[in-house]
């Protein structure tokens, strides 16, 4: 019989790190961290590492004899060389880490990387809502707007790591908002989590709005007072409507996808999103050969965990095979 292989999978996000113990193609165990993304990287990275030095005492298991740490960060990436090369406003100090260093000095283990949305849109296609399909795409709904691409069964990577994955930063406005990219009226800086801040207090409704007396100012609380009849609210979601499906149609138009995969947390709010999303695309994305399924992904908030599993046997096992 073959051995099971374990491996430490850690997923990077603007709010969450999650941590997970992945057993071929399962989650045996994971825990979750505050992502505390104002401080820089090494801080962060210590407490990853007691983290998931509990998670394996817990379970009884040696975390130096697992396969690999796989990696999931929000972030243009040096795969080969483990770098992180932009910190877009989290995780200061984040390309200065030797990534490849810190897991051999904390785990003696091996370490493999990439950007958080194309970790879970691997997992998707492989295992979840795009698989059996050769070309697909994603929009990952989160602290920002993540995006990846497939294309003729290959993962899209480009020559500097950014090949597709860059779409939340695609300009949906001109001349709109500035975004901690560099860019102005990109669709994250028009409709993301991360803005939500900004945006709400703009609006002329928004203090007599109870969105102003919310905790937290997020898409949850926003598609639960807009079905309430709540006008600010209202407002916020019909421009994020319009926002991510003008994203999608130009994903469409620039990678050819069969599929569209949206995922991410503020897709627990599917049945307004997806019919919003799937029939502005029929109306206005131009595919003379048919029609793009627009999908909810099927993995949930486990995709990139999932997929830093696959990091690890495409980028570690595949080079000891050599």
């Amino acid at each position: 019989m073959q051995k099971m292989m374990t491996t430490l999978a850690v997923d990077f996000g603007g709010r969450r790190i999650k941590l997970g113990l992945m057993e071929d193609g399962a989650v045996r165990a994971q825990q979750v961290l505050p992502a505390r993304a104002e401080v820089p990287l090494p801080m962060r990275l210590s407490a990853v590492a007691t983290a998931l030095r509990d998670l394996c005492q817990q379970h009884a298991l040696r975390p130096e004899s697992c396969a690999g740490i796989g990696l999931a960060y929000p972030s243009i990436i040096d795969t080969e060389h483990a770098r992180i090369l932009d910190h877009f406003g989290k995780f200061g100090d984040a390309s200065a880490c030797d990534l490849h260093a810190w897991a051999r000095a904390e785990f003696g283990l091996p370490l493999a990387i990439d950007n958080d949305a194309r970790t879970a849109l691997i997992c998707e296609w492989r295992h979840g809502a795009g698989r059996g399909c050769a070309n697909v795409a994603t929009i990952t709904f989160g602290t920002g707007l993540g995006t990846a691409v497939v294309g003729e069964g290959r993962v899209l990577r480009g020559v500097h790591g950014q090949a597709g994955i860059l779409g939340g930063h695609l300009t949906v406005r001109y001349g709109g908002r500035a975004c901690v990219c560099g860019n102005v009226g990109c669709a994250e800086a028009e409709a993301s989590t991360w803005a939500l801040a900004q945006l709400a207090p703009e609006r002329p409704d928004f203090a007599g709005s109870a969105l102003a007396g919310e905790a937290e100012a997020d898409f949850a609380a926003v598609f639960r007072l807009a079905a309430s009849g709540d006008a600010c609210a209202r407002g916020l979601r019909d421009h994020a409507l319009q926002v991510w499906s003008a994203l999608a149609v130009s994903l469409i138009h620039a990678y050819d996808p069969e599929r569209l995969v949206l995922g991410g947390g503020v897709m627990a709010s599917r049945d307004i999103i997806l019919p919003a999303i799937h029939e502005h695309v029929e109306r206005h994305a131009h595919t003379p050969w048919g029609k793009v399924r627009v999908v909810a992904g099927e993995l949930g908030g486990h995709a990139a965990l999932l997929g830093c599993e696959w990091l690890v046997r495409e980028q570690i096992l595949r080079s000891q095979t050599k």
